[in-house]
């Protein structure tokens, strides 16, 4: 079985996210959506909040599963018997950051291969860190998040 993580965050999940998901789900077996605890950042959304709309967004595809993990991303993978790590890519920059990581991942463990999907134009502005300023301070997110998301940030300001 191919088994793929799409490591990150998720702080929350964006539209650019459910892209490159979309469009790799077609090449794996299983996609994991692991969500990372990261020591230098501080969550906007709670641990749980985010993991239950990735399940709401994904609830009828089978195919994805969502996880936490703390530790290194491949030793995760080990974990679940992922053979694949997928990144998406928005612009030169991302590649570089991206490319470091999995040069050292590949040496760490050179079974993990990373896969590398561009983003579509339309979401490539798209990140987690505007999202959640944009919350932050009253705007509209609706055109950058999928709908499970929204109602979920609706329902948390009531």
């Amino acid at each position: 079985m191919n088994i793929c993580l799409f490591p990150g965050t998720f702080d929350p999940i964006t539209l650019g996210h459910t892209d490159v998901i979309d469009r790799a789900l077609d090449l794996f077996d299983k996609l994991v959506i692991g969500i990372g605890y990261n020591s230098a950042k501080q969550p906007m959304f709670p641990l749980e909040q985010r993991m239950e709309w990735i399940r709401q967004h994904y609830k009828n595809d089978s195919r994805v599963e969502v996880a936490s993990y703390q530790g290194l991303t491949i030793d995760f993978c080990r974990k679940i018997n992922a053979r694949f790590i997928l990144r998406g890519i928005r612009g030169v920059g991302d590649f570089e950051y991206e490319k470091a990581i999995a040069d050292v991942n590949r040496t760490m463990e050179p079974t993990v291969e990373t896969i590398f999907l561009t983003c579509t134009p339309q979401y490539a502005s798209i990140a987690s860190t505007l999202v959640r300023d944009i919350h932050r301070h009253g705007g509209d997110v609706s055109p950058f998040i999928p709908a499970a998301v929204l109602e979920g940030i609706k329902s948390l300001q009531k």
